[in-house]
């Protein structure tokens, strides 16, 4: 396998294990604050990557070079999670991840202005297709409301931090000293560990941890697990591989997946017009896949991908 479609099934798996945060999050998100789950999430995932790491033997002084990187990639990192919780409080888990799929485009933006890379035609066209079906998501399918731009609190939120994430993606690539993928990832939860002590301090002191539902608790393993420590790796480890667009571009399936949540969850299935929109970010993907039967299928960046 070449690590051009090694990266592609990371990404794959990374879009699985990223949609059970949303539904999971929405239900535990009124019990506990924002700062606090991701001050969490990353102390569980930090134990699990550098237990990994110890393993592997890669635990040594190199760790320490430059440490300012895992600093602000934990730090941008950490506000994104935040800020999603804090959104989940009030945006629907499907409008959310719709609200995630807009951060290909963003991404985009940031790999040319920090890396040079170019997006092609093709590319453009598939994340405008994206991005008209995260809208119609975003906006309910209502056409008054499109026009108005009556945009829910919690997706305006959501969407800064989704900024956040978009910004992450290229600063991995720009930033890595050849670390693998796990080292690298294990600097970043430290680095946002430190960044969220001071955050979320005042929440840290003052939560009464026993009075939390069991919700809260599974999210935390969840999101701390598979949506934090499993996708740092699966992340990075595309990030190096593939184009930041490519990597971005995978979010699209993530409002399918969280429709399977929600029915799973016996939420039941958004109404027939919402799912227009998810069905136009799941064509999205499929027309930046198609761009990979033309070129780039070594896993190479080049001008193509």
């Amino acid at each position: 396998m070449s690590e051009g479609l090694r990266g592609h099934g990371a990404m794959l798996l990374f879009s699985m294990l990223v949609a059970g945060s949303f539904s999971l999050g929405a239900l535990a998100s009124p019990f506990i604050a924002p700062e606090l789950v991701t001050f969490l999430r990353f102390s569980i995932a930090a134990l699990i990557l550098g237990s990994i790491c110890a393993l592997r033997g890669e635990l040594n002084a190199s760790v320490f070079t430059a440490a300012w990187r895992y600093v602000l990639l934990g730090g941008v990192f950490a506000t994104y999670f935040v800020l999603m919780f804090e959104g989940l409080k009030t945006a629907t888990p499907v409008s959310a991840a719709a609200v995630f799929t807009l951060t290909p485009i963003v991404t985009a933006f940031a790999s040319f202005l920090l890396l040079r890379q170019i997006t092609t035609w093709r590319i453009a066209g598939g994340l405008s297709i994206g991005a008209v079906g995260a809208l119609w998501v975003i906006f309910r399918a209502d056409w008054s409301a499109f026009m108005l731009f009556e945009v829910g609190k919690g997706e305006i939120i959501y969407f800064w931090g989704c900024v956040c994430h978009a910004i992450y993606i290229p600063l991995v690539r720009l930033l890595n000293r050849g670390e693998s993928a796990i080292l690298f990832s294990f600097g970043t939860t430290i680095g946002g560990i430190l960044v969220l002590l001071v955050w979320s301090w005042p929440a840290i002191w003052n939560t009464d941890y026993a009075a939390l539902p069991n919700i809260v608790w599974l999210t935390v393993l969840y999101v701390s697990i598979f949506a934090t420590a499993a996708t740092f790796v699966l992340g990075q480890f595309a990030s190096l591989r593939l184009p930041g667009a490519k990597v971005m571009a995978y979010t699209y399936l993530i409002p399918s997946w969280v429709t399977l949540w929600e029915i799973a969850l016996g939420h039941g299935a958004p109404r027939g017009l919402i799912l227009v929109g998810v069905g136009l970010t799941v064509l999205a993907l499929v027309v930046l896949l198609k761009h990979e039967e033309t070129g780039g299928r070594d896993g190479r960046l080049s001008k193509a991908d």
